[in-house]
């Protein structure tokens, strides 16, 4: 699999590395919630409040992390932050108490956010500018991989409900990320880089990437419109049976397995990052008016026919999104502060998620067909948006011309590959 959607060298070790944290991911994602509440004895009030403030604080620690790895090296920081991750999965196997509890999940989510800034600034520093995005894809479909073997795994452990079985998923999960460990372990450091001066990390003084970051935290609602928003509108509103949800799951996740590379080919450079996007919002915005018809309840198969189009409408615009995403935050992005780059880029899924559960739940469930209409035309304005910001965004940017010191806009290609 990895010849097809990572090539060779630190593209492929990188690939391996996040099929492996993923596998655990998947798992996690799977039982946590159950585990929590059943095997730690919490109460779902308590965990979901723990879950609200861990993974903010994780969105805080991204750029910080970041800037450790721009510092200390982001094949170092990668490794540690990874082994830090397995061990406060292995802590979930000990800890009982509530505010144990808390200060671990804040923890794992620290290392996670951290974790994802250094190995985007590991594979800044280890793959040339014009490959970034075909990489990031494909690791991107080993990530998915990942998820659906993880989940498949977590599966079997709910299929069983016991103690043991949630034990060894979690201790599964703390393997797999000691196993990514080992994986980044054998990449070499990523070359050092000048770095910017200043008491506060550069990133927090960039408007412009805060822009496009804004924009994609926008588009970014895709996500928890998949885990979250999508099934309780299937349930709720349509005449689907349940299970119809987890198969447009598995839907998404296949397709991004075998056409996410393939998608992103195309994406070198800026503009055509903006143009990807220009695209993935105008197939949001199409999926989430074809979701909206689903509501009608004209029967199992229509309903059913309809979701599956509008699935699969969402995921191209997913991978677009995704690439184009991608593109910026690599472009955009100094030589030498990719991590904390990649650690504010970061906390536009983040943001997502956290607000997602609110914005979907009220618009979908409250408001039904106008609400998916609204959501709409929220991918839609963000989608359109980009094109204006990120010409906005490169004309700041500078980059000295080979073999002189003229500076040279961020978005003037430079060779065939980035046209």
């Amino acid at each position: 699999m990895f010849r097809i959607v990572a090539g060779s060298g630190p593209a492929r070790t990188l690939a391996l590395a996040q099929l492996a944290g993923s596998v655990g991911d998947g798992a996690f994602y799977a039982c946590s919630v159950l585990f929590f509440t059943r095997v730690m004895g919490l109460s779902p009030t308590r965990v979901g409040f723990t879950l609200t403030l861990g993974w903010a604080v994780g969105m805080l620690a991204g750029v910080p992390l970041g800037r450790l790895a721009d510092r200390w090296g982001p094949r170092r920081t990668a490794v540690a932050l990874a082994g830090a991750t397995a061990g406060t999965l292995a802590a979930f196997l000990v800890v009982r108490s509530f505010p144990l509890f808390a200060v671990t999940f804040a923890a794992y989510a620290c290392g996670q956010a951290g974790l994802t800034s250094a190995r985007q600034a590991l594979l800044a520093g280890l793959v040339p500018a014009g490959e970034r995005t075909g990489v990031r894809a494909g690791v991107q479909s080993a990530s998915n991989a990942g998820l659906a073997v993880g989940a498949g795994l977590g599966a079997l452990a709910l299929c069983f409900g016991t103690r043991p079985a949630y034990l060894a998923m979690f201790g599964m999960d703390a393997v797999a990320f000691g196993a990514a460990a080992l994986i980044l372990a054998r990449l070499p450091e990523a070359p050092a880089a000048p770095q910017a001066n200043g008491p506060r990390p550069a990133v927090l003084r960039d408007r412009p990437y805060a822009l496009v970051t804004f924009l994609n935290a926008v588009m970014y609602l895709n996500m928890p419109l998949l885990s979250l928003g999508l099934p309780l509108w299937v349930v709720r509103r349509t005449g689907a049976p349940a299970p119809v949800a987890a198969v447009l799951l598995v839907v998404n996740m296949l397709s991004v397995v075998v056409f996410q590379v393939r998608v992103a080919r195309p994406v070198t450079g800026p503009a055509a990052a903006a143009r990807a996007t220009r695209r993935a919002g105008t197939l949001l915005a199409a999926a989430c008016a074809v979701y909206a018809l689903s509501g009608a309840r004209a029967g199992v198969v229509a309903t059913v026919a309809v979701l599956v189009v509008a699935a699969l409408l969402q995921v191209f615009g997913e991978m677009l999104q995704g690439a184009g995403g991608w593109e910026l935050s690599f472009a955009l992005a100094p030589e030498g502060g990719h991590g904390q780059y990649q650690g504010f880029y970061g906390m536009a899924p983040q943001f997502a998620r956290m607000v997602g559960p609110l914005v979907l739940t009220t618009l979908l469930l409250g408001w039904g067909g106008p609400g998916w209409l609204v959501l709409g035309g929220a991918f839609l304005a963000a989608g359109l948006a980009m094109g204006p910001v990120t010409r906005y965004a490169a004309g700041t940017r500078t980059a000295p011309r080979a073999g002189a010191g003229a500076a040279r806009p961020v978005d003037t290609p430079i060779c065939a590959g980035d046209r």
